[in-house]
């Protein structure tokens, strides 16, 4: 059960602008306060991530440059879930068409979660795989950079030295990395401890 106090009417939402990649709304909504007006909603396609570890303990990134951002960094393989694709099968071919390699074996959901949603909706999905194949060359030529297979014992240095770009990577790493001492991460449940 949600305790849904404090929680905010919507009446509806225009939009002001809609392309293949980015639609902008103004919703009509009104705070726990009473206070009732516009508010910007930016709507994002939504995106499928693949994270490939392999059996030395490393997973496949992309060193590459961000404009918007004007920074380097490492990120995850992956892109816009394309219409009636499965998100297990975007990441798939993502990681194909960035990399090269071809995940093998079935795809292990890991998470999925919202960057911001303070105004933003920008559904992300992410996709474990333990191995791959490398199968030709990068065919998307608009994700250019230098492939690489990081140890994952790197993730927390990237991560302070803000060299992971995004959620994307930062998410899906962080949660990867931290559930491992568990036994929870992606398959691997763990029974509770008695009481």
């Amino acid at each position: 059960m949600t305790d849904e106090h404090g929680a905010w009417k919507t009446f509806g939402e225009r939009t002001v602008y809609d392309n293949k990649w980015v639609r902008l709304g103004l919703t009509d909504v009104q705070a726990p306060n009473g206070e009732r007006w516009e508010y910007h909603v930016v709507h994002l396609a939504r995106i499928a991530i693949g994270l490939v570890v392999d059996d030395r303990d490393r997973v496949l990134m992309l060193w590459r440059y961000r404009f918007a951002t004007d920074q380097w960094g490492y990120e995850l393989l992956g892109g816009l879930v394309e219409e009636s694709e499965e998100p297990a099968a975007t990441a798939a071919r993502e990681i194909r068409e960035e990399s090269g390699y071809q995940p093998l074996g079935e795809a292990e959901h890991l998470i999925s979660f919202e960057p911001l949603p303070g105004q933003v909706t920008a559904g992300t999905d992410v996709y474990l795989w333990r191995a791959a194949e490398k199968v030709g060359e990068p065919t998307d030529t608009e994700e250019v950079g230098r492939l690489e297979w990081v140890p994952l014992s790197r993730i927390t240095e990237l991560a302070q030295r803000q060299e992971l770009l995004g959620a994307g990577a930062l998410v899906p790493l962080l949660y990867y990395v931290a559930s491992r001492g568990t036994g929870n991460a992606a398959g691997q449940d763990q029974a509770p401890e008695p009481a």
